[in-house]
Parts: structure tokens; C-alpha cells; sequence
């Protein structure tokens, strides 16, 4: 599990392509303090296992669901990427509930800087949109962002100066694709609430009644 709060920007500095996955190679420096073969890093919010460790890179191999659901194989060597190690128990949570399992990809639609915040639009399938709410959680390429505000096909957020800086949300232009992955507890909302009904479930005042609520 992440909290979408980037740690380090990271660099691709090699792919090793085959028809159905890659393995990537990638180049940091902070989250390797205590990194271990086998642990979970998100990728420009993906979650990746190392899968082999040196002193400053680790490989982590990439399945065709991975490269069908998300942006990672648009990476080139060179690209820069974001990194954030799994939460450890006595971390801060600073950010949202992250799992690093991409929901889709969306397309920056419009960036528009106002003094010291930048907006920007991001336009996304119905599917994925209908998980995201005004002033709720998304995570945007791993990075955990609040949602100001929704229009049709479309959701826009506001990115603070530290968040310019510390990822690479805004070395991206319009048009680009990023990986987006919605906050999880919604997707169980919907589960619980429809997983015993044949029918499309509305709930009114008598149905919370009857479920005991």
C-alpha cells in the first residue's frame, strides 16, 4: 500500500522489451536506503515488484495487463518517473489510501497557471470518472491530488509549487496520457451495496431502514 506522496523522481535507464512485457530498469537514489529484493515500489503510481537489486537501480518486470491498463510503455530509457516505496507501519499518512492498481489512464486536457498554482484538466472514460468526486482523493501518476473541481468528461486539479517540484506532473504537455487510479473505498461502496441485487440498486430511506441502518 502508497500514500501517493512522491519520494524521489526517478530515471529509466533501461527497457528490455519482449511482445507481451519489459523489464525496466530504474535509477534512484532515496528509496534505496532500504529497499530489498522483492518489495513493492509504485511507478508513476503502478506498483512494481524488484525483481533484482544493485546499489543505485533495480529491474522490475511488467505483464501485458500492466502495459494494456497503463502508461509504462510509453516509458523510453531516459524517461523520469515517479517513486514512492510501500508505506511502512510507523510512516506518516500523509497522503490517500494508494494500492498502486491503475484504474486506466486519462489525457491532460488543459494546463493554465494562476500565480503560484497550476490547473490542470485531465479528460477520462465514464467508467473511471464515476468513481471520482468533487474534493475527494485521486492519485495522478502516483502522485496523491485533490480533485477541484468536475466537468462533463472531465476532472481538474490545482498543483501547489511542492508538487511541481517534487514529481513530474508538469513535465507533461496537453495531450499526454498518466495513470490514474481512484480512491478504493468508493469501488467497495459500490460493491457491497450492489453485489446481492439483480437489479440496478436506488437507495432511498426505506432500504437503508430495512438494512438496518
Amino acid at each position: 500500500m502508497f500514500t501517493g506522496i512522491v519520494e524521489e523522481i526517478g530515471k529509466v535507464t533501461n527497457i528490455r522489451n519482449s511482445p507481451k512485457s519489459s523489464i525496466l530498469t530504474i535509477k534512484g537514489d532515496k528509496i534505496f536506503e532500504d529497499l530489498k529484493l522483492g518489495d513493492s515500489v509504485a511507478v508513476n503510481g503502478v506498483c512494481l515488484t524488484v525483481s533484482n537489486l544493485e546499489k543505485q537501480s533495480f529491474n522490475a518486470d511488467t505483464t501485458s495487463e500492466t502495459l494494456d491498463r497503463t502508461s509504462l510503455g510509453m516509458l523510453k530509457t531516459g524517461s523520469n518517473v515517479n517513486l514512492e516505496r510501500a508505506i511502512s507501519a510507523n510512516g506518516r499518512f500523509g497522503g490517500h489510501i494508494v494500492t498502486g492498481h491503475i484504474d486506466g489512464t486519462g489525457i491532460i486536457a488543459a494546463i493554465r497557471r494562476d500565480e503560484r498554482t497550476v490547473w490542470i484538466t485531465f479528460t477520462a472514460e465514464p467508467a473511471i470518472l464515476k468513481y471520482i468526486i468533487e474534493k475527494g482523493s485521486i492519485t495522478v501518476d502516483g502522485i496523491s491530488l485533490t480533485v477541484a473541481s468536475l466537468q462533463p468528461g472531465a476532472f481538474s486539479v490545482a498543483v501547489i509549487p511542492h508538487t511541481e517540484k517534487s514529481t513530474t506532473l508538469l513535465t507533461k504537455s496537453k495531450g499526454e496520457k498518466v495513470n490514474l487510479e481512484c480512491d478504493i473505498l468508493g469501488k467497495y461502496v459500490e460493491r457491497f451495496v450492489n453485489r446481492n441485487e439483480p437489479k440496478k440498486c436506488v437507495i432511498t430511506e426505506k432500504y437503508l431502514a430495512e438494512s438496518g441502518f
